[in-house]
């Protein structure tokens, strides 16, 4: 799609968002978050020296053939961090798992593997000694980096959970999310309104399915830009069909920020993305990291090393998988499920 018709409504903004630039700058640039106990940025400085070069060099490979898991991996990191913490849930296997509910569908197995991967290159470099949720927090920061992102220091020292949560997952942020409720869902992991519209920036690469977005379509939601709604329903014929589609029209495969450029021209692909632009909390900020992307990745790398520090297990706490789909026991993890299958029986009467 043409990319002149940003320079309009780009040039529109550019006096108040430079204010606005200037002023987070100002009021809002925070030291580095502070590190939870047990994590450390030197944590397998001695144990495992080669573990950072040895995540780096094998996804290298990876996305030299599929570029696509890069978002996947990070979605991944996400997903498990929201859901009882940066623990691995969701990666075990379960009867149904965390991956078998609603808001993780299309969770690529690829990159789930590719995790389980890397986890056996570190075992058999180091011994089994790092997690598969602090590896699964690296694969995150490089699929990032990797993509043209920034380069980032990541915590590490945490242990891997026992258990998943199937109903938690029903907290994580929806796509057809309005700005409020985004922001609700953020609020409860206490994270601001800069952290959610940094964070939304992760949608700056990767491909989404037509059931995630196809409420903007039928009805057409008045807020797409025509010519993107035109090829989406070209591309959707209806909200179960398996196709996808960017949700960045301007450089899809790279972390930059041209997906806040979309939204500024109405080329959002989720409600949840477009409406950041609607709301007063939020449409300074989409306007400021279109302008300065240095700033985006001042703010995400910020909110994302806080959304790492979730809720972790470190110490003595949890234990360290020896595959990452499943506890060391060999068995599945479907204890909580389990039990929250049985809840859910008995409100059900």
């Amino acid at each position: 799609m043409a990319t002149s018709s940003v320079y309009p409504f780009y040039s529109f903004f550019i006096i108040s968002s430079i204010f606005f630039t200037s002023h987070i700058h100002a009021s809002q640039t925070q030291a580095k978050p502070p590190l939870v106990k047990g994590l450390s940025y030197s944590f397998y400085s001695k144990t495992c020296p080669k573990l950072e070069s040895i995540v780096r060099n094998h996804l290298t490979k990876v996305f030299k053939n599929d570029n696509g898991q890069a978002p996947a991996l990070l979605r991944i990191f996400f997903h498990d961090c929201f859901v009882q913490g940066c623990d691995g849930s969701v990666l075990l296997d379960g009867s149904p798992g965390e991956r078998d509910q609603p808001a993780n569908i299309g969770i690529r197995t690829e990159a789930l593997q590719t995790i389980d991967d890397i986890r056996a290159l570190v075992h058999k470099e180091c011994g089994k000694i790092v997690s598969c949720a602090d590896i699964t927090v690296l694969a995150a920061r490089d699929a990032v980096f990797l993509s043209g992102g920034p380069n980032y220091a990541a915590p590490l020292g945490r242990r891997d959970g026992t258990s998943f949560s199937t109903t938690g997952t029903k907290n994580l942020p929806s796509p057809i999310n309005t700005t409020s409720a985004t922001l609700d869902a953020f609020a409860a992991q206490n994270f601001d309104t800069t952290d959610v519209v940094a964070l939304s920036g992760a949608h700056t690469f990767g491909r989404a399915h037509c059931g995630t977005f196809f409420n903007r379509l039928s009805p057409l939601d008045p807020n797409m830009d025509k010519t993107l709604a035109k090829t989406l329903q070209a591309t959707c014929p209806d909200a179960n069909s398996e196709n996808t589609a960017n949700l960045d029209i301007r450089t899809p495969t790279v972390f930059d920020n041209k997906y806040f450029l979309d939204l500024m021209n109405r080329q959002g692909v989720f409600t949840s993305d477009q409406d950041l632009l609607s709301d007063k909390r939020t449409k300074g900020l989409v306007n400021a990291f279109a302008l300065n992307q240095t700033l985006f990745f001042e703010k995400f790398v910020d909110a994302v090393v806080r959304l790492s520090q979730l809720d972790v297990l470190t110490g003595n706490q949890g234990e360290i998988r020896g595959k990452c789909n499943v506890v060391n026991s060999g068995k599945k993890s479907i204890l909580t499920s389990v039990v929250e299958e049985v809840v859910q029986l008995v409100d059900g009467f």
